[in-house]
């Protein structure tokens, strides 16, 4: 951890080189050899298989995590003392993206790997470790994550479910009611989360196994991911040895907060496979789907469609590796599971953006799919209505959209007020930036010059805005919602900004422009827009809080920062990737 490494949150303020983010691009052979059987285990036996889960036959469930285990895929991050693999983090999302192909089934994959194994890995005792794991990663043993009640979602802490020491002090009795719970139909193993003698102070996390006094209640009856098992946990005076708490009493918020975050990058590499999918899916169905004489993909209406779901896949992708290769540089070689839990942990506010990003994405991305199928799109016989509905369920999985937006400021502010990154000095930097500005007479030229240019003033309105907002609300910020969701898309698309023209210059350096031509197209397509949003969301977020001079002096920075000198042919930019799209009858990117 002493090492020199890009700190999390540290984008905002510091610009990186395009060599210094990880992209898709440098993946390894046996990165993508794992991404490949990844997807062909989806294809070949998790899809044949969808209809059978979704009208509940959870030994089909079972059986495909237990082909999963013998597959490597369900410990393929864990170390190989507990019967995993040990690969790298990034190993971890290739499988979660391609596993995102598997619709439902990836929601059973990641309670399986992640949420339900990763809290007894990183907070477990030594024993517990040896017990539970192997059985795990093996898919012997399916598992579950319970801290949702129905009178406490986001709010955590508000569980009324109780864990209450016996006389005796060898054994817990834990009663109360868990929802939300998947894998609850069929898991040997939950890990729950209860306070002990019902004190908020007291919230713990426990390993407690499947039994007549801890079993499921009935179904839900969802919208989407029907093809994964979600019931409620009723725990009726069950009793666990003292030795199945993880950690100690009081961590639960420690431990819920921590194995989130590996949940949310996680799933932002899970949404991006999803939105892949439903992107070829869509150009396969246009190029055959036949209107006034000629197939509907070369229908100016359909491009332009076609290339923003790729663009916007396109851009998930690149901050999802983005951020979990920072991760893998701050792990290093190491498989201290302390040491991995803090490289995640840096991450946080990547993590989050990850989640909300990559999620709205596919949102988008499945939306067009069914506009794309027309009539079909609104027809069970066809893939767009069930990826239109599994797709849903990802903005209020891991922390909900409108939490997440509000942790990212967050986080970033609690960052900068313990030192750990230098945000309060780039803010008075930036002040006297915008007290005295000074005229350029540089002439924008070469690859993306002006789009860099673009996300690097993003960042600084991102960075006028939060800290203006810091400076007037002072510790009451945090109840400054809308303001503070504000904060957050810039922030969002100050990040997605520069990981576009990043990733498109690290191709086009290693491979020319030519070879680099789509993914110019895309940064350059995704700014232009970007900055229109970051522009109007800043002056809505502005006109919110301030006022008079103040405010006048604020919008005319904000005027110079979002202006755009070199607007690009967006129409011309989209036609281009989506012919691409069209010629390969899939997605390219």
């Amino acid at each position: 951890m002493e090492k020199e490494y890009i700190k999390g949150g540290a984008f905002l303020i510091e610009n990186s080189a395009a060599d210094e983010i990880f992209t898709p691009e440098d993946l390894t052979e046996e990165h993508r050899m794992i991404g490949d059987t990844t997807a062909e285990f989806v294809d070949n036996e998790v899809t044949p298989q969808i209809d059978a889960m979704e009208n509940h036959a959870w030994e089909v469930a079972r059986q495909l995590v237990a082909q999963a285990g013998e597959l490597g895929l369900l410990g393929a991050t864990i170390p190989e003392e507990y019967g995993g693999l040990g690969l790298d983090q990034i190993a971890g999302v290739v499988i979660a993206e391609n596993i995102g192909r598997g619709g439902g089934f990836g929601t059973t994959f990641g309670a399986q790997t992640s949420i339900g194994l990763l809290p007894i890995l990183y907070f477990g005792s030594e024993e517990l470790r040896e017990k539970w794991i192997p059985k795990i990663v093996a898919g012997e043993v399916v598992s579950a994550y319970c801290l949702s009640e129905a009178g406490s979602g986001s709010d955590a802490l508000g569980a009324k479910c109780n864990a209450k020491l016996t006389e005796d002090g060898e054994n817990y009795v834990l009663n109360g009611e868990k929802m939300w719970i998947s894998n609850g139909g069929f898991a040997d193993v939950f890990i729950v989360f209860a306070k002990v003698d019902g004190e908020k102070e007291k919230f713990s996390a426990f390993v407690v196994e499947r039994s007549e006094n801890c079993h499921p209640g009935n179904e839900e009856h969802k919208m989407g991911i029907k093809s994964s098992s979600t019931t409620p946990l009723i725990l009726s005076d069950a009793v666990i040895p003292v030795g199945n708490l993880l950690g100690n009493i009081g961590d639960g918020a420690k431990i819920a907060l921590n194995i989130l975050n590996v949940g949310r990058f996680k799933l932002g590499a899970s949404v991006t496979g999803g939105a892949k999918l439903a992107l070829d899916q869509s150009v396969k169905y246009a190029n055959e789907r036949q209107q006034f004489n000629q197939p509907i993909s070369g229908f100016g209406a359909i491009k332009h469609k076609l290339a923003e779901m790729a663009i916007r896949t396109w851009v998930a992708e690149g901050i999802t590796y983005r951020t979990v290769g920072m991760i893998d540089s701050l792990i290093g070689d190491g498989s201290d599971h302390e040491k991995k839990l803090k490289s995640i942990e840096e991450y946080a506010v990547e993590s989050s953006i990850n989640k909300v990003a990559c999620s709205e994405a596919l949102d988008y991305v499945v939306d067009e799919m069914v506009q794309i199928y027309g009539g079909y799109g609104y027809s069970a016989d066809y893939p767009a209505e069930k990826a239109y509905r599994d797709a849903r369920i990802n903005r209020i999985f891991e922390g909900t959209n409108e939490i997440n937006r509000m942790l990212i400021p967050g986080m970033l502010l609690k960052r900068a007020m313990k030192g750990e990154i230098g945000l309060l000095k780039a803010a008075k930097a930036l002040q006297d930036e915008i007290l005295n500005p000074q005229i350029s007479f540089d002439v924008d030229e070469g690859t993306l010059v002006n789009e860099t240019k673009l996300a690097r003033n993003a960042k600084k309105v991102a960075l006028m805005v939060l800290g203006s907002a810091a400076q007037k609300y002072m510790a009451d910020i945090q109840n400054q919602q809308e303001v503070l969701i504000g904060c957050a898309d810039i922030i969002m698309d100050a990040y997605s900004m520069e990981t576009a023209c990043l990733r498109a210059l690290k191709y086009a350096e290693k491979n020319g422009e030519e070879a680099a031509a789509k993914y110019i197209d895309a940064a350059s397509v995704f700014c232009n827009d970007a900055i229109q949003r970051v522009e109007q969301t800043a002056k809505n977020t502005l006109a919110g809080f301030a006022e008079g001079d103040e405010l006048r002096m604020m919008l005319a920075a904000l005027k110079r920062f979002t202006k755009n000198n070199a607007p690009v042919n967006t129409i011309a930019a989209r036609r281009r990737i989506a012919d691409g799209l069209i010629a390969a009858n899939g997605y390219n990117m």
